[in-house]
């Protein structure tokens, strides 16, 4: 991938985009509109209409996002799914991919429903993946760095391998 890659961080309730390390938060709360629940799982397994509402609607803000960053960015080589049901919800990223199929974007539906990173057919225009994260580590080795401290050294010790 050579062009623009949007980073979709879609956590437990919001959705976060990065587009060459700039973030704009984008929060959409799952229980506010469902008055059933703020856990996807939840509302996916959910037959009530306020639930699919909410999640029709959780969709479409993902892919509202996409179409504004791609213009934004002038195209997009690579979309890559993270966080909490952005890594862990195939049937959330099947719906946006199908959203986004104006993109070029073919997904590969028996690689996405198994979990794999590349989650894009050989013929998507798009490279489409899902990345697990740990923000926790990150976070824990951005600080060690900041403060000068090496992997390894007694300091470090406290947090775990690092």
């Amino acid at each position: 991938m050579r062009g623009p890659i949007l980073v979709v961080n879609a956590g437990s309730s919001s959705i976060k985009f990065s587009a060459y390390g700039a973030e704009n938060g984008h929060a959409a709360s799952l229980l506010g509109v469902s008055a059933v629940s703020g856990d996807m799982r939840s509302l996916l397994a959910s037959g009530d209409s306020r639930a699919k509402e909410a999640v029709e609607l959780f969709v479409y803000r993902i892919a509202r996002e996409i179409g504004a960053l791609t213009a934004a960015l002038g195209g997009l080589d690579g979309l890559v799914f993270t966080a909490g049901i952005g890594e862990h919800s195939p049937e959330i990223r099947r719906h946006v991919c199908e959203k986004c199929a104006w993109l070029g974007i073919v997904l590969d539906g028996e690689a996405n429903a198994r979990g794999a990173e590349c989650i894009s057919a050989a013929d998507s225009r798009v490279s489409v993946w899902a990345i697990p994260t740990d923000e926790e580590l990150t976070i824990v080795r951005q600080t060690i760095a900041a403060l000068g401290l090496e992997a390894g050294s007694p300091a470090t010790h406290v947090v775990g391998a690092v």
